[in-house]
């Protein structure tokens, strides 16, 4: 099972940007597709994208498109968010997962701890 790390969580003010990083442990990075997950102050966990095993395909929740991008580096072991036009309400706990598929939000693999991110108004 594969060991994420997430980091680069912090305060930022509305309409700023902030990049996440994610850190695997492990030679089998590159056999699992990616996502990242949020989870809002009394919300369930919800999806906001995932990227392909390769990194050639990316998908994403409504709330986020055009506002987030996924990208991975398989030689560094790292999956990153990087999240632009910050509003007040994408402060949550952000987590990476490991997915079987990036279709397949649901089969999990192994998490994150978090890292939290608040976006002030």
């Amino acid at each position: 099972q594969v060991r994420l790390v997430e980091s680069g969580g912090g305060l930022v003010q509305a309409g700023g940007s902030l990049r996440l990083s994610c850190a695997a442990s492990g030679r089998t990075f590159n056999t699992y597709a990616m996502g990242w997950f949020r989870q809002a102050p009394g919300k369930e966990r919800e999806f906001a994208g995932a990227i392909s095993r390769s990194g050639s395909t990316t998908v994403y929740a409504d709330s986020v498109k055009d506002r987030f991008t996924i990208s991975r580096d398989n030689a560094k072991n790292t999956v990153y968010l990087q999240m632009n036009s910050l509003k007040p309400e994408d402060t949550a706990i952000f987590y990476c997962a490991a997915l079987r598929s990036y279709i397949d939000h649901e089969t999990i693999e192994s998490w994150g701890q978090g890292t939290q991110v608040t976006v002030s108004s």
